[in-house]
């Protein structure tokens, strides 16, 4: 009889499993049959489908999740055109509210001798970080003949779209974002001339480049400095940001036996270094200018919080432009500066 009652308690369950005659499309980037074809043919004609959103939209609102193979796509482009997210830390959310804690300056000690009283110390100091967020969109369209052409790749096209959208806008807000709606960029943070020891937390540190607008003689030394401004701990994996019209007046510089002082990259891939650390070209960093902070120093990991949903949702809307499909596409992603002491920046002033 145990048996007997077993086999049928599986085969229930195996019942359950499959599921009935509901048909979901796949999220797994696998293309298997008709499961498959069912999200792409949601994008071509708006067929029915499974009415279920992972980003909490309700069903009746339109929202779908994008399947993986296409999120995959997007996240590996935005890593190519907005180089802050390929050096800064990345946290996947469920919701608007993250929070993280830094503790700086660690638990205080004491000395004693053998027989001497071990009075209590005092507790770390806490600060709490909550970046700011903001809700990302592109609204790409395409006409309904080019969806109903069976050889239009509608999954890459859409693709494309959304990614380049997305990394242009997030390219600008990681480095010079509002903080309103939209993450807070490394650059809007307060900063301040005191080193670590005397300024406040959140502030960032700039060393001036000796001259308004411009380097002052011998430029190598002011690099130098900035390099060594910060603490070893973080030197370890410092990058510089800056943009190619700042990073080609660097190139330029030489030592005083001639040698330059940026190396490019040995290998295919490899970035180029300058002192002998990497260097990011970031479009979004100012020019050289009178006060411009336009060069940036740093461990971007340690200093700089990237935090995003990690679904994208889209909205097929057939209906507002005929005879174009628009395909509304939002991600919710937000970012600030995470620890003030990982990221130096220089000020092209006299002081």
């Amino acid at each position: 009889m145990i048996e007997v009652k077993a086999d049928s308690l599986e085969t229930s369950f195996s019942g359950v499993e499959m599921g009935g005659a509901v048909v979901r499309p796949l999220l797994s980037g696998a293309r298997d049959g008709g499961r498959a074809a069912a999200f792409s043919g949601f994008l071509r004609s708006g067929s029915s489908v499974e009415m279920k959103s992972f980003t909490g939209v309700t069903g009746d609102s339109g929202g779908y999740a994008i399947p993986k193979e296409i999120d995959a796509v997007i996240d590996a482009t935005l890593t190519s055109i907005s180089p802050i997210r390929a050096i800064a830390n990345v946290v996947k959310v469920g919701s608007a509210g993250y929070r993280k804690l830094v503790t700086s300056g660690g638990t205080p000690s004491g000395w004693a001798a053998e027989t001497d009283a071990r009075p209590g110390t005092p507790t770390p100091t806490y600060a709490e970080i909550a970046p700011p967020m903001g809700e990302l969109y592109a609204n790409p369209s395409a006409s309904q003949a080019m969806l109903d052409d069976a050889l239009f790749d509608v999954e890459g096209w859409l693709a494309g779209e959304v990614a380049t959208e997305f990394a242009r806008a997030e390219g600008a807000a990681f480095v010079t974002g509002s903080g309103v709606a939209r993450p807070k960029g490394f650059l809007q943070a307060p900063v301040a001339a005191a080193n670590d020891a005397a300024r406040a937390f959140g502030t960032l540190q700039y060393l001036a480049s000796g001259a308004a607008g411009d380097f002052a003689a011998n430029p190598q030394d002011r690099l130098i400095d900035l390099v060594q401004s910060l603490r070893g701990p973080y030197r370890q994996n410092a990058n510089w940001v800056m943009n190619s019209a700042t990073l080609a007046r660097i190139r330029k510089f030489k030592t005083t036996d001639g040698a330059f002082l940026w190396a490019p990259g040995l290998a295919a891939g490899q970035p180029a270094t300058l002192l002998g650390y990497p260097v990011i070209e970031a479009e979004d960093m100012p020019d050289i200018a009178a006060n411009a902070l336009a060069i940036a120093f740093g461990d971007f990991r340690a200093g700089y919080l990237i935090a995003e949903r990690s679904e994208t949702a889209i909205l097929r809307d057939p209906y507002s432009n005929k005879p174009f499909v628009t395909f509304y596409a939002t991600k919710r992603i937000g970012g600030c500066v995470s620890n003030s002491e990982a990221i130096k920046l220089m000020k092209f002033a006299a002081s």
